[in-house]
């Protein structure tokens, strides 16, 4: 019991960067898996480029929509953003719908990096290409350019044209490593500025943020509980009326108003300490002030896991 504890506590404390490396090893296996059962180059000047341009990069879109359809801070951001009209959050929601893009550019990154480390699609768009074509063929047999599209297949006889296939073939696999390594550089020395970037410029400390972690975790599990239950008994009246005929009890239900701003993207104003929205309408209630952002109210990058929780998912520790 106490072993299966310490991996819960593991799995808690590292759940972000967890789940980064799932997905990312799980794309990668789906990668492998198209690349060898479904990919099929059609060896053929007018179809290699736009084939293997199709495996190389609508897999990756299909990925990055994918990230957005799953981050809960992209429903909170659209949920009633029309019914709520223009409220001054659009540089706001700029700023949360970049960040959003990257945590969505995760998967779509790593197909591309595996599928270049990989070489087999890139191999074929690029055999297609009339102008790497001119820049591969130059100073090669006058055959290259007609020999080019046939590459991927490998399907000469003579031993000459043979060997100039595999020289060919060498050197775009050499491009495509070459492409996928440098990919991953970049990625890896952005996301290391961005997360130094953010962190440097953090308006709390470095403990105070892990408390912040700690506290949405539990708001959000009690929050979940006490709806539930809620629900449940709101329910059982109103089933109970319906069949007895009777009137029901008053039960007390926040307001449309008051679900929309618990709801609402969250801003921090050092003048005042609040580790949620929730916590802020609270506290603005009991001195019957608006939970409305003021100019003073900034999204704040590091802070941008309090707008990912939500009642089916817990802050990452």
């Amino acid at each position: 019991m106490e072993k299966f504890r310490e991996v819960l506590n593991l799995h808690l404390k590292h759940r972000n960067a967890l789940g980064y490396c799932l997905v990312s090893l799980l794309t990668a296996g789906g990668e492998r898996i198209f690349s060898t059962a479904v990919f099929r180059c059609p060896c053929s000047a007018a179809w290699n480029l736009p084939y293997g341009l199709v495996f190389l990069l609508v897999p990756a879109l299909a990925l990055f929509l994918l990230g957005y359809v799953l981050s809960a801070r992209t429903w909170r951001l659209l949920t009633g953003c029309c019914a709520r009209g223009y409220d001054g959050a659009g540089l706001r929601g700029a700023l949360v719908f970049a960040q959003i893009s990257a945590t969505a550019a995760v998967a779509p990154l790593t197909w591309v990096a595996v599928a270049l480390l990989g070489g087999a699609f890139y191999e074929c768009a690029a055999s297609g290409s009339e102008v790497l074509a001119r820049h591969l063929c130059q100073g090669r047999d006058p055959r290259c350019a007609a020999q080019l599209p046939l590459v991927p297949c490998q399907q000469a006889q003579e031993p000459d044209v043979k060997e100039l296939q595999r020289e060919l073939q060498k050197e775009l696999t050499a491009h495509s490593q070459v492409l996928g390594w440098v990919l991953i550089a970049v990625v890896i020395i952005l996301l290391l500025i961005f997360t130094s970037i953010s962190r440097c410029l953090s308006p709390v400390s470095y403990l105070q943020l892990k408390f912040w972690k700690i506290y949405l975790q539990q708001e959000q599990q009690i929050l979940k509980s006490q709806a539930t239950e809620h629900a449940t008994q709101l329910a059982k009246e109103n089933i109970k009326c319906f069949f007895e005929c009777s009137q029901p009890q008053e039960y007390n239900t926040p307001s449309i108003k008051a679900w929309q701003q618990i709801s609402s993207l969250y801003t921090f104003n050092p003048k005042e300490q609040y580790y949620s929205t929730l916590h802020k309408y609270v506290n603005k209630k009991q001195k019957n002030q608006t939970s409305t952002s003021s100019e003073e109210d900034a999204m704040v990058p590091v802070l941008g896991f309090v707008d990912s929780s939500d009642m089916n998912s817990v802050a990452d520790l």
